[in-house]
């Protein structure tokens, strides 16, 4: 058993406490982070005069060969340590000697845990962003792509009124650049470097945080050293991020499974993204869709677990926050992979314009057209809903829509009507004269387009840039 702290100990530790107190198997995960803060460290003690240029040189070193030969395979991260700290720190003495002991000065595992779940949470807030904004630029070009491609909106699951493919894209691309936007809101927060807090109440070595901070890419050091070992905020923030991010994805993925179904027959997903069934030869089954939805809840689970695990803790470090590890290390790698397949899935759909359009001709979608066509002759309109009641009862009777109605038909049931009617409830006009900004007629939709081009430019700049979100202070 490798252990940091055995001078207080008279006897070894009970084999199954030890299993059930040691982290490694899961925070090993965080290698990289924890030798980067290591070496942001070390370079720091040497500017505070610390440790010697020698030794900062001898230590970096032999951080940096423990790291390229962990990534190359040649060294195993040993489950016989009970976590990633004491793997480095002890292969780093038994590669450099004594001046790997000088690595811990200054620090705790408090701060520097607290430093290396941030390094980590950071790291996977951008790569999830990627992954999101690359969702959000097929979003996009679906737009472009069906300006005018019809079909029905719905509410209550019922047809109500004909929108556009674009226009219903357009709902999901809102909701993540929501989502977006809380990704950059969380990083600002989070963006503050907790190294140099030690166990919880600082140190009295001359430690200079703000170099720390920097060389960490952080806007600076954390305010208080207590919240710093003890504040998971920007984890449970995450997860609360990415449990909308889920919610969106699984509210989509029904609608394709929904699209996808024989009743519907909007869509075809590419068999890339489809399964077939082991006895019933015809089926195509929406796996990566249903599956989406189902992960939703694992990624819920997580945000849950975490709520509960701190709603007890009293200041500062205890125990019980290494349980913020297993499942947010799995909600973030779940979030990535549904983000991508997802977006696999929706760039190569298939969408069966014809049927969509033939689907929103029927189930009187243009009924509220058409009592739009008795106000405008005058009706009042509580009137003009009745009257169009009546139409539709009419309609149903006789199994037959309001685009089959004669002229005649019409007027039997209000005089107002003429010739017009027919232009004014096509499907065409029902949707292109709807162009008040965020509706689904093609100008208000080329206007919203112009309008993403826009944010889309500012969201690649940001990408392309050195960080992201605003520093709380300076």
């Amino acid at each position: 058993m490798a252990q940091l702290w055995g001078g207080r100990f008279t006897k070894e530790t009970d084999q199954l406490v030890y299993n059930f107190n040691a982290s490694i198997t899961f925070d090993r995960k965080f290698y990289r982070q924890d030798m980067e803060g290591s070496i942001a460290h070390v370079k720091m003690l040497a500017a505070a005069g610390i440790l010697t240029g020698e030794e900062r040189d001898l230590i970096i070193e032999g951080i940096q060969g423990i790291l390229h030969d962990v990534e190359e395979g040649t060294l195993e991260i040993s489950d016989t340590f009970e976590d990633i700290h004491s793997f480095v720190e002890a292969t780093l003495i038994d590669r450099i000697g004594d001046a790997g002991k000088k690595l811990h000065t200054g620090r705790s595992r408090n701060d520097q845990v607290a430093l290396d779940m941030k390094l980590y949470t950071r790291d996977e807030l951008m790569a999830i962003r990627r992954e999101l904004l690359e969702l959000i630029k097929t979003c996009h070009q679906l737009m472009k792509d069906h300006v005018d491609t019809a079909m029905p909106g719905f509410t209550h699951l019922q047809k109500a009124q004909p929108v556009t493919l674009a226009h219903h894209i357009g709902a999901y691309m809102e909701m993540f650049k929501r989502d977006h936007s809380r990704l950059n809101d969380i990083y600002g927060r989070m963006n503050y470097c907790p190294l140099g807090s030690g166990a919880l109440a600082g140190t009295t070595y001359p430690l200079d945080r703000e170099m720390t901070a920097s060389l960490l890419g952080f806007y600076g050091p954390t305010l208080n050293s207590m919240d710093s070992v003890s504040d998971r905020d920007y984890v449970i923030e995450l997860l609360s991020a990415l449990s909308i991010i889920m919610m969106h994805l699984s509210r989509f993925c029904e609608e394709i499974i929904i699209w996808n179904s024989n009743e519907y027959r909007f869509i075809e997903i590419d068999d890339a993204y489809s399964t077939g069934s082991s006895i019933m030869p015809q089926k195509k089954n929406p796996d990566i869709a249903e599956l989406v939805r189902g992960k939703t809840g694992r990624v819920y689970g997580a945000l849950n677990s975490l709520l509960t695990t701190m709603k007890g803790i009293p200041l500062a470090y205890n125990k019980d926050m290494q349980e913020d590890k297993e499942l947010t290390f799995d909600a973030y790698d779940t979030v990535k992979g549904c983000l991508a397949l997802f977006n696999g899935m929706l760039k190569t759909i298939t969408f069966r314009k014809d049927i969509m359009a033939q689907s929103a001709r029927n189930g009187f979608t243009n009924a509220t057209d058409a009592a739009d066509y008795l106000v405008n002759h005058g009706v009042p309109f509580r009137d003009a809903h009745s009257i169009v009641g009546q139409l539709v009862l009419y309609c149903l009777d006789r199994q037959i829509s309001l685009d089959e109605m004669s002229l005649p038909e019409y007027q039997a049931i209000s005089p107002v009507f003429g010739e017009d009617i027919y232009e004014a409830i096509s499907l065409r006009t029902c949707i292109d004269k709807r162009n008040t900004i965020g509706a689904p007629g093609p100008e208000a939709i080329r206007k919203v387009i112009a309008i993403n081009d826009q944010w889309l430019e500012k969201a690649d700049l940001v990408e392309h840039g050195d960080s992201l979100g605003t520093p709380l202070y300076e």
